[in-house]
């Protein structure tokens, strides 16, 4: 039975079993290969995507249940094609090494800052728990997501 979903603002349908994971569908169907399968068990996050506005694990998230869902990968989080401002600052700050993790953590902070505009450093990295880093540590990953809340709450000024 397929499934039809809205990836990135299209209109999608996956062919395969119910039960398949949703990352496969994405990387191996749809070829969107930013979100990564590194533990495929759920802990590390670098395959977050977000379904219905939620942060969600792609690899333990069967494509049946996204049917009729709205389902954003890291390729469909900027208009026009640019770097997000998460993305940019990221970079500027060097908090991403090898990159593995850079996916998941864009969309948890994503999520996580369009619904908190100001805040604190103990919430940023609440918001990172389940986002595993082996490179960089989380220091100016955390620093980068303060500076981004900073700038968007001086544009809201």
């Amino acid at each position: 039975m397929p499934t039809d979903m809205t990836v990135n603002g299209e209109a999608r349908r996956s062919a395969r079993d119910p039960l398949t994971p949703l990352i496969d569908v994405l990387r191996d169907e749809f070829h969107l290969t930013g979100a990564k399968p590194v533990c495929r068990e759920g802990f590390c996050g670098a395959c977050t995507v977000l379904v219905d506005g939620e942060p969600t694990v792609s690899c333990l998230t069967p494509v049946g249940l996204v049917g009729g869902c709205d389902v954003v990968t890291i390729e469909g989080i900027s208009s026009g094609g640019g770097l997000t401002d998460i993305q940019s600052r990221l970079e500027q700050g060097d908090a991403v090494q090898c990159g593995m993790c850079f996916p998941g953590m864009v969309m948890a902070l994503s999520h996580f800052l369009a619904h908190t505009p100001r805040p604190s450093r103990d919430e940023v990295r609440a918001a990172l728990t389940g986002n595993i880093c082996r490179c960089t540590g989380y220091e100016r990953i955390v620093e980068a997501a303060l500076a981004v809340a900073a700038a968007r709450a001086e544009v809201r000024r």
